[in-house]
């Protein structure tokens, strides 16, 4: 019989919180199990399995006086309003972002179909609009690829659109595994194989790695992700703010990586390496 909890999603609103606050916020939330959030006037909405939530961690994250609000809802009900609030995101003449129940976007040359569910990565967010962003720049025609936190699988779905041979979607969630899969078979994809897990070990090498996750994920990592980067290969990250670039930059150029490019957007960042 499953846990009650387990079963429901609990939503924070935070309040008052300014945009700075609120970009902080959501990548120190995000190290805690928070994984979507909504951003209103001067209010941070984050959202995390009931089952997660501890509440000690919440209280020690938070500037002073910014308090919060604990709501708990059922997946369900928390489905239907993604579904209600969700609008397409267009990332120039590349891509766009849609669910099902949305008309095709015209005038951009790969329409992807993502529904959205309790998984972080849309393209709403500014960490995944940019990541999609940098992908146009890349080469992806018969590479094998590594998503690193899938998330939707929109980034594994779109570098399948571009050409990759292979293409392997990671995530610690389940939730994110099952919904991977649903828009893996929305798009019609062939080439992207899913797997829930925590860690690299065990994976070959591959030419790119897209990673938007944390920055306290992507330096613990950096060594395995090296290790599996193939010489010339790439690694695009993100899910992290401006005041981290250079920490960014000092961890991969120490690990024999050049910075190709790099874009910012509200408070983050997002960088593509290469191997040399």
């Amino acid at each position: 019989m499953p846990v009650l909890s387990n079963l429901f999603t609990t939503s924070i609103h935070l309040s008052p919180v300014s945009k700075d606050q609120s970009d902080l916020l959501i990548s120190q939330l995000s190290d805690i199990g928070f994984y979507a959030f909504e951003e209103e006037a001067n209010v941070l909405i984050a959202y995390i399995k009931s089952a997660d939530f501890d509440e000690d961690q919440l209280k020690e994250s938070l500037p002073r006086r910014v308090s919060f609000e604990k709501k708990m809802i059922a997946d369900q009900n928390w489905n239907s309003q993604w579904e209600s609030d969700f609008q397409p995101v267009i990332v120039n003449d590349f891509a766009a972002v849609r669910a099902s129940f949305h008309h095709a976007v015209k005038d951009v040359r790969y329409d992807l179909i993502i529904t959205p569910k309790m998984s972080f990565g849309t393209g709403h967010h500014a960490t995944t609009f940019m990541m999609i962003q940098l992908m146009e720049i890349i080469d992806f025609t018969n590479k094998i690829v590594l998503d690193f936190g899938t998330g939707t699988g929109v980034l594994a779905i779109l570098a399948e659109k571009l050409g990759a041979g292979d293409i392997l979607a990671i995530d610690m969630d389940e939730w994110s595994i099952n919904n991977t899969i649903e828009n893996i078979e929305a798009n019609q994809c062939e080439r992207i194989h899913v797997e829930q897990k925590n860690n690299l070990n065990g994976i070959k090498a591959v030419d790119i790695i897209l990673a938007n996750i944390n920055l306290n994920v992507l330096a613990e990592s950096c060594d395995e992700m090296t290790f599996i980067t193939r010489t010339n290969g790439l690694i695009l990250t993100s899910g992290f703010l401006h005041a981290d670039e250079e920490k960014m930059e000092n961890i991969f150029s120490k690990k024999g990586f050049t910075l190709i490019n790099k874009i910012r957007m509200d408070n983050w960042s997002s960088i593509l390496f290469k191997k040399e």
